[in-house]
């Protein structure tokens, strides 16, 4: 199944007195481009986070998103009364000892500052929060994993379309190639009746030939067809198909490109044209599948 790249997923997990958020979203990327963002007592779980996310979204610019409310008061910073009463007490024999009145409002944002005032405790989380956390990951995973099929459903159906398109401005070169070759025919002897040579006919005709078949461009339809019946295989059957389809859209331009230099012939070239116009639309579109 082709999938996109681009995407969104959101997955939730309630506590007793929690509600843990977990969002994902991605972009297109050649590798896997992780950024996690988390509360810092998560930081213990993140290495689980990081794997669950991975085995789910193999390739992308990916942004993790980890939030957590809480309806009971908690902080895990705390003030030491020993400390700061401490602190307290010099401040007002200074302040005394300089005959100077004391300031509070002043003072305490000052103390607040103080070393090992405010001490900040490392938490854990319990078994049960981390639990909650990695089924929430699992559940944005596989939100944002549905929507990149989705995309992914729509992509590939344009892309056959402008596959189909570039086929068709194909076989739209047939009916031009016969009159091409006579008009290039009569092109090189109307040029040579003007010359004030004797030709020598059957070595004209050799070279004729010769030169003429240097324009035939029949090699490169048949190759352009079997990349445009490649494409369609790849893109039906194969996973993580996005890199293989962006290398048949490069040989399927070398062999448009080559029937552009060969044309000699201004309705061939409007339709290789159209072709490179189509291919470039599926170049870009390539680049947003996984």
């Amino acid at each position: 199944m082709v999938k996109s790249m681009t995407g969104f997923g959101k997955g939730e997990a309630t506590l007793q007195n929690k509600k843990i958020t977990v969002e994902i979203r991605s972009l297109n990327s050649k590798q896997l481009d992780l950024s996690l963002r988390l509360p810092g007592v998560y930081r213990q779980s993140e290495y689980e986070l990081r794997n669950v996310i991975t085995r789910t979204i193999q390739r992308g610019k990916v942004d993790v998103f980890v939030s957590v409310e809480s309806q009971a008061v908690e902080t895990p910073a705390r003030i030491n009364r020993e400390v700061f009463r401490e602190y307290l007490r010099q401040m007002n024999d200074t302040l005394t000892f300089a005959g100077i009145d004391a300031d509070y409002d002043a003072i305490l944002p000052v103390i607040m500052r103080l070393p090992e005032v405010v001490a900040t405790e490392t938490e854990a989380i319990s078994e049960e929060e981390h639990t909650a956390l990695i089924a929430a990951a699992e559940a944005a995973a596989a939100q944002l994993d549905a929507f990149r099929a989705q995309e992914g459903a729509i992509l590939i159906a344009d892309l056959l379309r402008r596959v189909e398109l570039i086929e068709q401005y194909r076989d739209e070169v047939v009916p031009f190639e016969k009159a091409r070759t006579e008009t290039v025919r009569n092109r090189i002897l109307d040029n040579l009746t003007k010359l004030p040579v004797d030709v020598d006919r059957n070595r004209l005709e050799q070279e004729m030939i010769f030169y003429l078949e240097k324009l035939d461009i029949t090699e490169e339809k048949v190759r352009l067809t079997n990349h445009c019946k490649y494409f369609r295989e790849v893109a039906a059957g194969e996973e993580g198909a996005g890199r293989k389809l962006g290398f048949i859209a490069q040989e399927m331009g070398r062999e448009i490109n080559t029937m552009g230099s060969k044309a000699n012939e201004s309705n061939i070239q409007i339709l290789v044209v159209k072709m490179k116009d189509e291919l470039e639309k599926i170049k870009e579109q390539v680049l947003n599948i996984l």
